[in-house]
């Protein structure tokens, strides 16, 4: 695979308030809405998330990339005592913003965490839903893995710095380290060490008296609601996922009604990115109905 990745196609900026906070928005293409939820590593943001992706489904979507709550151009801080809904309530809120009854949702990792509590809180505001790699799947049945754990100590110990930003991304993000140009990891590298983020951390190990209320609370594999989830959802997994278990696409196929799981062979945890041409044609039959 060529590690070029094109420029976006040119994209209308906002800032949308949302409940007292400002999430970043940029958009572009016409017809039905598909939001893009970006995961979330440090430095992380919406439209370098799927710079590969968005030209491609915005010939037939009116595609909308905002910074999560915590991440980018974005207000900062994240609730930590239960993340996954704080990032929902504020997507929620950036779909009433926005004028949108219902859209389709594609999240990766902490995106689709976000995406996969917004649609078990409120199914009727998801059309259909793309989840990679999600957070949140099967995280208290097994501890943490090499990948989650380097992500999660990012802050802690001597600090971030490029090295340890480096060897997260081309050590466990990704199967193909070449893949990703040194100019990505320079700017999530700046993106991370903002005063502001550094103060709060958007993706932090729970901890306190009510960590393991968190943690239980973060594992969708623990919530009744997903076996009665009705909202169409694709599944992709990279096979070689070194931050989350490609185990947890079987556990979504085995327990939602309407879900289809697809494994991706010599792939990371980043599918749109490392097979972007693949995910960019499954994603957008799936969000047609032409499946």
């Amino acid at each position: 695979m060529s590690t070029h990745t094109p420029p976006p196609p040119p994209m209308h900026e906002s800032l949308v308030d949302v409940l007292g906070r400002k999430i970043f928005v940029a958009e572009t293409g016409d017809g039905p809405p598909v939001l893009l939820l970006h995961g979330g590593g440090p430095g992380a943001s919406g439209v370098s998330n799927y710079a590969r992706n968005i030209a491609d489904l915005a010939k037939e979507h009116r595609v909308i990339v905002p910074d999560l709550p915590g991440y980018g151009r974005s207000t900062k801080g994240v609730d930590g005592t239960d993340p996954f809904g704080y990032l929902a309530t504020g997507i929620r809120g950036l779909l009433d913003e926005l004028g949108l009854d219902k859209a389709h949702l594609v999240g990766n990792s902490y995106g689709g965490a976000c995406a996969l509590r917004l649609a078990l809180d409120t199914p009727d505001r998801v059309d259909r839903m793309v989840l990679m790699g999600p957070g949140g799947v099967g995280t208290t049945r097994a501890l943490p893995t090499p990948g989650l754990n380097s992500l999660l100590n990012y802050y802690s110990g001597d600090g971030p710095s490029r090295l340890k930003l480096e060897k997260f991304i081309r050590t466990y993000l990704v199967f193909n380290a070449a893949d990703v140009p040194d100019s990505v990891i320079d700017a999530r590298y700046r993106a991370s060490i903002d005063p502001v983020v550094m103060a709060a951390p958007p993706l932090r190990r729970p901890s306190g008296p009510n960590a393991l209320r968190t943690l239980w609370r973060m594992d969708f594999t623990r919530d009744e609601r997903l076996t009665r989830l009705p909202v169409p959802t694709l599944v992709l997994w990279g096979a070689a996922d070194r931050v989350n278990r490609p185990s947890g696409g079987r556990m979504l196929a085995d327990r939602m009604p309407d879900c289809d799981l697809y494994e991706v062979a010599n792939t990371g945890h980043w599918v749109q990115f490392e097979r972007a041409e693949l995910f960019n044609r499954l994603c957008a039959d799936f969000l047609a109905g032409r499946r």
